[in-house]
């Protein structure tokens, strides 16, 4: 119908109302640089996040070992769930493959993907010491734990 493909015209198209409104166009560089200037990468793991913010604390009884302080709170409720899946099988593949801490170290091409990372996507960051060494299970499972979040889930 015409008034349809008016409306798709003048409210989303490319120029549109929508755009000019709630899309920041021009400054969206500007925003993202901004922000990343601040970003941690240990700071995207959904549960420092949720505690670093004020939402949730530790505790071993609660649910997925975190204690949310808003309990109607959609995102931390079901990112909790999700981030948790996550993290039950992160544990059991690298369990699966790394049987101690001296393979994860030895592992050149684990090292070699963690190097890239760090010095490559985010070169302009390598030299922060909150980057994590990977070097024990505890470490490599957090890891690409908050990896698969950020790319999946957040």
């Amino acid at each position: 119908m015409y008034i349809n493909a008016l409306a798709r015209q003048i409210l989303i198209g490319a120029g549109g109302i929508l755009e000019q409104t709630v899309f920041p166009g021009k400054y969206a560089l500007e925003m993202s640089s901004t922000v990343y200037k601040d970003w941690v990468f240990t700071d995207q793991a959904l549960p420092t996040d949720l505690i670093k913010r004020g939402m949730a604390e530790q505790d071993p009884d609660s649910p997925h070992g975190y204690k949310l302080l808003i309990e109607d709170y959609p995102f931390a409720v079901d990112g909790l769930s999700i981030w948790s899946a996550i993290e039950e099988w992160v544990t059991t593949y690298c369990t699966f493959y790394y049987k101690n801490s001296s393979m994860i170290t030895n592992d050149t091409e684990l090292q070699s993907w963690w190097q890239e990372l760090r010095n490559e996507g985010h070169g302009d960051l390598k030299y922060k010491s909150w980057w994590p060494e990977l070097t024990t299970i505890d470490v490599l499972i957090q890891t690409c734990t908050t990896i698969i979040w950020i790319a999946s889930a957040l």
